[in-house]
């Protein structure tokens, strides 16, 4: 006879020595599951389409598949470089300012549009009025929605020299003597980009943040209030620590997103004459691998900035880790 365990023995003592079938662990699936899992597996699918397929390709920036008509003959046939792509990737003379550019712009968006939506969102909760509230959130989320076409072609039309609404208050107010030729000129495009992205993402960035605040319990907001906390002393030791694993999550995705850019962003504003610090690594990719039929090459350059992204999620989940307890894994 197989020997019971002794919480099998404990529960046919209990029943009075009359051992009870074990409780079925699988259940039929409703219809609603169907319906879930539907879903899960359309994402599942798309996931494995436009983010594992493609990897098949990166064997390319191996190979010699520059100036080709059958990419898939270079992917499977071509001859052997190595790491020549790469090595000629370091030595462009374009190398040191596309990096500069891009960790450069990236870094102010990082630090300025990355705190944004968390304080828009901490405002609009401690707005009051529930009209005023929506109108609000509505308002600032209707930017997301527009295309960058769209949105570019707007800010384009309120900033032209001729007859840009914003040029002609700037020179009735005195602010400047002529109109400033914002997107043309190379030292307004960082300034240009930050605001345009701002002004797009601020409202739809927030909806995480304001999901997050409505899980804090509301216990503790009256307990700081007995303790005498203000309304700046309940968003500072309530609030913030309730959204602070949201917060970690994302601020690590940044960080790790540091070399990417948002491409129709930056294309709509990119012009010949600002293209010395509208140049990114993003932007460069397009241009040599459509542009100039250079395959192999920009599949490198573009290795080359997903390597540098895993090793800085990596570390960024370490040190955030290491000082706050909190990380993505």
């Amino acid at each position: 006879m197989e020997k019971l365990s002794r919480a099998q023995t404990q529960t046919i003592e209990g029943n009075g020595g009359e051992a009870k079938a074990p409780r079925r662990l699988h259940k039929k699936l409703r219809k609603n599951d169907w319906e879930l899992l539907t879903m899960v597996w359309l994402g599942v699918l798309f996931v494995a389409v436009f983010c594992y397929a493609p990897l098949f390709g990166i064997v390319l920036a191996f190979k010699d598949g520059n100036n080709v008509l059958n990419i898939m003959n270079a992917i499977l046939y071509g001859d052997w470089v190595g790491w020549d792509n790469f090595r000629s990737f370091l030595a462009d003379g374009e190398f040191i300012d596309v990096m500069l550019n891009t960790l450069g712009l990236n870094s102010l968006m990082m630090l300025i549009n990355f705190p944004a939506p968390v304080l828009f969102a901490l405002l609009l909760n401690e707005i009051r009025p529930v009209r005023f509230k929506r109108t609000a959130q509505t308002i600032s989320y209707l930017p997301h929605f527009l295309s960058w076409v769209v949105f570019g072609g707007i800010i384009s039309a309120l900033v032209n020299t001729d007859t840009g609404v914003l040029n002609a208050l700037l020179v009735r107010s005195g602010l400047s003597s002529a109109p400033v030729d914002i997107i043309g000129d190379p030292k307004y495009f960082w300034g240009l980009i930050i605001v345009t992205s701002l002004i797009k993402g601020i409202g739809w960035g927030s909806i995480i943040y304001l999901a997050a605040i409505s899980g804090v319990s509301k216990d503790l907001y009256e307990a700081a209030e007995i303790d005498g906390a203000s309304r700046v002393g309940r968003i500072l030791h309530v609030t913030l620590p309730g959204i602070a694993p949201s917060v970690v999550t994302f601020f690590l995705l940044s960080v790790s997103g540091i070399l990417n850019s948002t491409v129709e962003h930056i294309l709509v504003f990119q012009t010949q004459t600002n293209l010395s610090r509208s140049q990114v690594i993003d932007t460069m990719v397009l241009q040599y691998g459509l542009n100039h039929g250079m395959y192999s090459y920009a599949t490198a350059i573009g290795l080359f900035k997903s390597v540098i992204a895993c090793g800085l999620l990596v570390a960024s989940n370490f040190l955030c880790k290491k000082l706050t307890g909190k990380g993505v894994y």
